[in-house]
């Protein structure tokens, strides 16, 4: 049986029909068009599909779409609508991805630290990310750009463009 849903994405507000059994992943990669979450462990171990519902970070494999009915969802493009963040261009800056897998978990993981504790330490950036993994870093990089993007800028989510 299927279920109308309507689900904003990005701002943009998607009507859609969905199985009961359908994870939001897979609707925002096919149906929505969205590829930033990316599949990955698909039992929320690995973080490459995190995105924001609501402001908060979550494991788009693990969330049924019938359960965001009339909610948010926020994904690395919808952070960069009108043009990066200052913390985006501090990652670009610092070199902070290699193959980039992990970017958009990451950024969305920082991001929502970043909305709820403007100046965080180093501890508080690693345990923010730590649910992401990434293969190729080792995580210092990442962790160095998140905190320069906060000394450098007075609001590092906020769009540079």
């Amino acid at each position: 049986m299927r279920h109308d849903i309507t689900l904003k994405v990005n701002g943009e507000v998607w009507p859609l029909d969905v199985e009961p059994t359908d994870v939001l992943l897979e609707v925002l990669r096919t149906r929505v068009g969205v590829t930033s979450p990316k599949p990955g462990c698909e039992r929320g171990d690995c973080g490459s599909c995190t995105v924001l519902l609501d402001g908060r970070t979550v494991r788009s494999c693990l969330v049924l779409a019938v359960e965001v009915d009339g909610h948010e969802v926020v994904t690395v493009e919808g952070l960069s609508l009108d043009g990066l963040t200052a913390l985006q261009e501090w990652l670009v800056e610092r070199s902070a991805f290699q193959c980039g897998y992990c970017a958009p978990g990451v950024i969305l993981s920082a991001a929502e630290l970043l909305a709820d504790t403007p100046h965080p330490s180093r501890h508080d950036v690693q345990e923010a990310i730590a649910g992401n993994l990434c293969r190729c870093t080792g995580y210092v990089p990442i962790i160095d750009a998140v905190l320069a993007a906060v000394q450098a800028s007075a609001d590092p989510i906020a769009r540079e463009g």
